[in-house]
């Protein structure tokens, strides 16, 4: 857990930093991957998805 924690937060940090300076490269691909995919093994996966799955349900009622 440990490890995955501090991988979503280097993963974070990367993308946050391209995404401020305008940066569209595989890099930042891979940087949006990787933090994804090591942030749905962290135990914030649940609380984003139930987000997700009432920001989808609220739509149709706009």
């Amino acid at each position: 857990m440990a490890i995955t924690v501090s991988l979503v937060a280097l993963f974070g940090l990367v993308l946050f930093f391209l995404l401020r300076s305008h940066s569209l490269t595989p890099g930042a691909a891979f940087a949006a991957i990787g933090f994804g995919f090591f942030l749905a093994s962290t135990g914030a996966a649940e609380p984003i998805n139930r987000l997700t799955t009432a920001v989808v349900q609220a739509i149709p009622n706009l």
